[in-house]
């Protein structure tokens, strides 16, 4: 049996459409990754399969529960972290998850070996109010509440969103030794490089699914031969790059511009040569490796 099942899940608001026809299934135990920037649909999806969205269309069970007809069971056997830190911010520490842990008649002294390498890190701040913590702080409390109830499904809606690198890195240990207790994980990211941890991963965009696979293989099929461009003016460069004949595709990202050609026989001197007839200084070209985000802008053109 499948964890999460969705079928052609469609939803609107008003004109536009944040899910168009979504179906995909998460098997138990599995790290499944929803990557997409915002507005794509990932915030939709998670509010409907932890029914606190009715779909317009489709379908979905969570565990073999159907999300309409069985939400109370749902809603006992699934954790929920919101993008937004939703907690209550007058409250300490100890104070939020002992209410979380009430909501669900269980105690923090029943359940506390499920968050105990999480909470460790925040309980000499126990007393502190939720809203002095800092964000990877308020991110541990956060996950800590949702884990309290021992939940089978775990829904993290851009868990590290605004966090440090530093808690981000520790964030995504802490899944990976949740998994190992057999917890189904779904979390979405705008961060292409979170990805990579995942089991399999759906690129979204637009309310569509564009391809759900393992990272690996997505990167695998990406399929053509991509170089990094960097020179003086990187503006202008992109233009330049982009009014090239040979070049299929041009992109910046970070201090480089990731460039393909429509013809795989052309290298990195013909880019380089293009660009020096167009006057363009310091040019230096390398062939790199795709990486996630590659794949994802190649397949939302």
């Amino acid at each position: 049996m499948y964890s999460v099942t969705a079928d052609n899940l469609e939803i609107s608001y008003g004109t536009v459409k944040a899910l168009r026809g979504v179906s995909f299934q998460v098997s138990r135990g599995e790290m499944f990754g929803l990557i997409g920037p915002d507005g794509a649909g990932k915030t939709s999806l998670f509010r409907i399969l932890t029914t606190l969205l009715l779909a317009d269309a489709g379908s979905a069970t969570v565990d073999g529960f159907d999300v309409v007809k069985d939400y109370k069971e749902i809603r006992g056997r699934v954790g929920y972290m919101p993008g937004k830190f939703s907690l209550y911010q007058d409250l300490s520490v100890e104070e939020n998850l002992e209410f979380f842990a009430t909501l669900f008649n269980t105690t923090i002294k029943e359940n506390y070996h499920l968050i105990k390498d999480i909470y460790r890190h925040i309980e000499p701040f126990k007393t502190r109010k939720a809203g002095a913590l800092s964000g990877g702080m308020k991110q541990k409390l956060a996950l800590s509440c949702a884990l309290i109830h021992k939940p089978s499904v775990l829904f993290l809606d851009e868990p590290t969103t605004g966090v440090d690198p530093v808690s981000r890195k520790e964030f995504w240990e802490m899944l990976k030794r949740l998994k190992q207790q057999n917890i189904t994980i779904i979390v979405s990211t705008p961060y292409m490089d979170e990805a990579i941890i995942c089991d399999r991963i759906a690129l979204i965009n637009e309310g569509k699914f564009m391809q759900i696979e393992t990272p690996q293989n997505i990167i695998s099929a990406f399929g053509k031969k991509l170089f990094a461009v960097t020179g003086d003016n990187m503006s202008r460069l992109l233009n330049d790059v982009r009014e090239m004949d040979i070049v299929s595709s041009a992109f910046a990202f970070g201090d480089e511009h990731h460039v393909t050609l429509r013809n795989p026989m052309l290298d990195h001197t013909d880019i380089e040569a293009g660009l020096l007839e167009k006057g363009c200084s310091n040019i230096f070209v390398k062939e790199i490796n795709a990486g996630i985000e590659d794949c994802y802008m190649a397949l939302s053109q």
